[in-house]
């Protein structure tokens, strides 16, 4: 597969077009950020892991029947996925309480929610990612009534999948966030799935083994992607 002119680059990932109009490569890089992109910085091996950990992940989902935006994994960085017209949408499914839920609510961390509850989130950044509804996002276009559901749909199914996934590892899914978009008119996963995009807790110690180890500054971010990877029994090496 060629590789031609770079289409987009984000926070952590850049996309790049090929010869075919269906296909993108999609390249993890080491960058890092948070608060919207106001605390920064480059972390060793970071893209290699989460490009690894992804095809794990996604090669599950698919065995389960969840459409996605995976093709395969080219190598250490990068992977084939199709191209979709993506839906400027984030449905965010928690199963504890963490984050910006309890500041937003004045909860208390760690609560077990049930059952876990559902959000949508408009994607942009000069915005700061605004919640929103399924009445908002129909009014201004974002997404129709048949699509709001069929993403809604397959973020619990994912839930049900990787909740199973990760507790057989010894390891809590907390939250997380799932965009979409449509491929030949279907709703098609289209995000990465990786602990940049997640909170993952150890179930007995209740360790952070995601991306708060970056916002908060605990260190050892890499190295607890891998170690959730281990966990898994996804070879790095």
């Amino acid at each position: 597969m060629e590789k031609r002119e770079e289409l987009y680059s984000g926070k952590a990932k850049s996309v790049f077009k090929t010869e075919d109009p269906d296909l993108l490569i999609l390249e993890f890089r080491d960058d890092t950020s948070a608060f919207d992109g106001k605390k920064k910085e480059q972390l060793e091996r970071k893209g290699r892991v989460n490009n690894i950990f992804n095809a794990f992940i996604m090669e599950k989902l698919k065995a389960a029947g969840i459409p996605t935006h995976f093709e395969k994994r080219l190598n250490d960085r990068e992977s084939l996925v199709k191209c979709m017209q993506m839906l400027p949408v984030e449905c965010v499914v928690r199963n504890i309480s963490a984050g910006s839920l309890c500041k937003r609510l004045g909860v208390e961390e760690g609560q077990t929610l049930n059952p876990p509850t559902y959000e949508l989130f408009l994607k942009n950044d000069e915005q700061g990612d605004p919640m929103i509804n399924e009445s908002l996002a129909v009014t201004f276009g974002w997404a129709t009534d048949e699509q709001l559901q069929s993403m809604k749909e397959l973020t619990y199914q994912v839930n049900a999948v990787l909740q199973r996934l990760f507790a057989e590892a010894g390891l809590l899914l907390v939250d997380y966030k799932l965009e979409f978009g449509v491929f030949k008119g279907q709703i098609t996963l289209g995000d990465e799935f990786s602990p940049d995009g997640c909170r993952l807790w150890d179930a007995e110690t209740r360790e952070k083994l995601d991306k708060d180890r970056f916002r908060q500054g605990l260190g050892g971010v890499v190295e607890a992607y891998e170690e959730v990877g281990r966990r898994l029994g996804i070879q790095f090496d």
